[in-house]
């Protein structure tokens, strides 16, 4: 459109802008002038709505490229504050490991029969009845992800985080959830703890930072923390933030 318009307008320049009378005064043939000028009526009319369609062009141009680059500041703030998340999180899990490296034997012993008290072999009690059917199913899914491994960042199948554990196990149901645990403490409706059913979404701490599945008799499947496999714990293993039910 540009290329258009700048072509009219050397064309003009190049015939020497005269003022249409004075063009007219020295046309040789004053009827082809006038049926030229009527021509050229047409033209500029065309093109000045050709100008106008250009003006609006760049103004939705103009418009999209300031929202682009707003997407692209809030997207660099997001990759920001995740690497100083995971940073700040390699650093608590590095000083945890440097503080049990340095337990004396029968400390470190005691460690390990707590850390074994999470289990993997867990029946669901018969009586415990899911929200509904895509709940039920989300169960199922969490159930067969037991004795996975906790891997950062990962979404199944072979590994998961808590929240990537809640996400991989409802999308097997037929339901699209939010990947982080803050976003998936409102991704339904909540409900108190003493009404707790199978399937519903527990988030702990007050920050939203770990979720897990409650599968009824007191229970939640969740991938708990590097070094220990998704398994059953008691819901009450930490402060409980909201329960959700999809």
């Amino acid at each position: 459109m540009r290329e258009a318009l700048g072509s009219l307008a050397g064309a003009q320049y190049r015939s020497g802008g005269l003022d249409p009378s004075v063009a007219l005064l020295f046309s040789g043939d004053p009827d082809e002038y006038l049926d030229q000028a009527a021509v050229l009526d047409r033209i500029t009319t065309r093109q000045a709505r050709e100008l106008a369609e250009l003006q609006k062009a760049m103004r939705e141009l103009a418009q999209e490229r300031s929202e682009g680059a707003r997407a692209l500041r809030d997207l660099e703030h997001s990759r920001r504050a995740v690497a100083r998340h995971k940073k700040t999180v390699e650093h608590k899990l590095a000083e945890a490991r440097r503080l049990l490296n340095a337990l004396a034997p029968d400390e470190r012993a005691a460690y390990d029969r707590a850390s074994r008290s999470g289990r993997t072999d867990l029946l669901v009690p018969t009586g415990a009845v899911a929200a509904s059917g895509r709940a039920a199913a989300a169960v199922a899914a969490a159930r067969s992800a037991l004795g996975k491994p906790y891997v950062w960042g990962a979404s199944g199948p072979s590994g998961f985080d808590c929240s990537g554990l809640v996400q991989w196990s409802y999308a097997r149901a037929g339901v699209a959830l939010p990947r982080t645990s803050q976003a998936q403490r409102h991704a339904g409706r909540h409900v108190p703890l003493s009404q707790a059913r199978p399937g519903d979404i527990v988030v702990y701490r007050s920050d939203s930072s770990h979720v897990g599945m409650y599968v009824g008799n007191g229970q939640v499947i969740h991938a708990p923390y590097p070094g220990a496999p998704v398994r059953y714990d008691p819901v009450g293993m930490m402060p409980v933030s909201s329960v959700t039910r999809v």
